[in-house]
C-alpha cells in the first residue's frame, strides 16, 4: 500500500513538473510574439477594431479574398502582407461615409449611362475597372486590353491605340442590355484608382489646359474660352486659362450648365462620386494613387491574374503626393472661391480618407 502511494505521488509530481515547462514554452513564446517587430509592418501597429469587421465586406459571388498576402517574387514588396487590412479600412470607411446623411449629395448619384460609359469590361476573367482619369488609368487600360486578348503583351500595344475604343479590344459596361449589366455587377471583381482630388484637379489643369496635346484642341480653343468668358474677373486680360479661372469654373454650384455644352470631356475633373458611383455600387478594391507601388500588385492578385500579367513600372517618385506643388498653384486663390471648390469636392476627400488641405484650414 505504501509503494503504490509513494508511485501516485511521484506519477503527480512528474504530472506537475511537465505542466509547468509547457506554461513556460507557452509563456515564451507569446512574449517573443508580442515584442517583436514583424518586417512587413514595421514600427506602427494597425488598430486591431478594424480585424473584427473582415466578415462584412462584400466580395463577388466568383471571387474570395486570398487567405494569404506573402511576397512572390519581385513584383510584391515587404508591406503586401498588410494590404488587406488597409483595403478592408478603406471599404469600411466607404460605407460609413455613404450611411452619412449630411454628405448624401456628394456621396450619392445615379448609375446612369455616364456612369456605366467609365466602367470597362474584361469578361475572360470576369473584372471591371471604373476609369477615373488624371490617376494612372492608362496603365490600368493596357492590362485589361491584354487580359481581352487584343494584344499578347504591354509593350506591344501603340499608345495612339489605348484610348481609342474602336480598336483597344475594352467594351464599355453601357454596351450591354440591362440583365446583363445586373449580372456584371454582381458578380465580377470591381476596382477603381483615387488620388488626392485637388492635386488630381491639378494634374487636369496641367495636361489638358497647359501642355495640351496636339490631338485635343478643344480643351485650348472650345472649353477654355467659355470658362474665361463666364469667370475671368479681370476681362482685361489676354492670356489662355489661368488655374484660378479653372477653380472659380468648379467651385461655381451653377457650374452645370457649362458642363452640358463640354460633354464628356469634364471626365478629367468631375468628381470620383459622378464618374464610378461608389455609393451605388458595391466595388472589392479601392487603389489609391499615392500607394500604387503596393495597391497594383494587391489588385492584380486579388483578381486573380497576377500570374498572368504585371502592372507596368512605376517611375520612381511618380505617386507621392506633392504638397509643396499643391501648396503652389492654390497660393494665388481666393479663400472663398478654394472653399467653394472643396465643397464640390467635399464627398471625393471624405469618402476616399483625404485630408481637408491645411491651407484651407489656416
Amino acid at each position: 500500500w505504501l509503494v503504490s502511494d509513494n508511485m501516485h505521488h511521484q506519477w503527480l509530481l512528474l504530472a506537475a513538473c511537465f505542466w509547468v515547462i509547457f506554461m513556460f514554452m507557452v509563456a515564451s513564446k507569446f512574449i517573443t510574439l508580442t515584442f517583436k517587430d514583424p518586417d512587413g509592418y514595421g514600427a506602427k501597429q494597425e488598430p486591431l477594431t478594424a480585424v473584427t469587421k473582415v466578415e462584412e465586406v462584400h466580395v463577388p459571388e466568383e471571387k474570395h479574398w486570398p487567405e494569404e498576402f506573402q511576397p512572390t517574387g519581385k513584383a510584391f514588396s515587404g508591406n503586401l502582407i498588410r494590404q488587406p487590412l488597409v483595403h478592408m479600412e478603406r471599404l469600411e470607411l466607404l460605407r460609413n461615409v455613404c450611411r452619412d446623411t449630411a454628405l448624401r449629395n456628394l456621396s450619392h448619384t445615379a448609375v446612369s449611362k455616364f456612369v456605366l460609359d467609365r466602367i470597362f469590361v474584361c469578361d475572360k476573367h470576369k473584372i471591371l475597372f471604373c476609369q477615373t482619369p488624371k490617376v494612372g488609368n492608362t496603365q490600368w487600360k493596357k492590362v485589361l486590353i491584354v487580359l481581352n486578348g487584343a494584344f499578347s503583351s504591354i509593350e506591344e500595344i501603340p499608345e495612339n491605340v489605348v484610348h481609342d475604343h474602336e480598336k483597344n479590344g475594352l467594351p464599355r459596361l453601357s454596351s450591354f442590355s440591362d440583365s446583363e449589366i445586373k449580372k456584371r455587377l454582381n458578380l465580377y471583381f470591381k476596382f477603381f484608382i483615387v488620388r488626392d482630388p485637388f492635386e488630381r484637379l491639378i494634374s487636369a489643369f496641367k495636361d489638358k489646359f497647359v501642355h495640351n496635346p496636339r490631338f485635343e484642341p478643344w480643351y485650348r480653343h472650345e472649353i477654355a474660352p467659355g470658362i474665361i468668358r463666364k469667370y475671368r474677373k479681370n476681362r482685361t486680360e489676354t492670356k489662355g486659362l489661368q488655374f484660378e479661372d479653372f477653380v472659380r469654373y468648379l467651385g461655381d454650384p451653377n457650374h452645370r450648365w457649362l458642363d452640358l455644352q463640354f460633354g464628356d470631356h469634364i471626365i478629367h475633373w468631375v468628381t470620383y462620386v459622378e464618374l464610378c458611383a461608389p455609393c451605388e455600387i458595391t466595388y472589392s478594391v479601392i487603389g489609391h494613387h499615392e500607394t500604387l507601388e503596393d495597391d497594383a500588385p494587391y489588385i492584380l492578385k486579388a483578381a486573380g491574374i497576377d500570374h498572368l500579367v504585371s502592372y507596368p513600372t512605376i517611375p520612381p517618385g511618380i505617386t507621392v503626393y506633392n504638397k509643396t506643388k499643391v501648396e503652389r498653384y492654390f497660393s494665388g486663390i481666393s479663400k472663398r472661391d478654394i472653399r467653394r471648390l472643396y465643397a464640390r469636392f467635399e464627398g471625393d476627400f471624405k469618402l476616399f480618407g483625404y485630408r481637408e488641405p491645411d491651407f484651407l484650414l489656416n
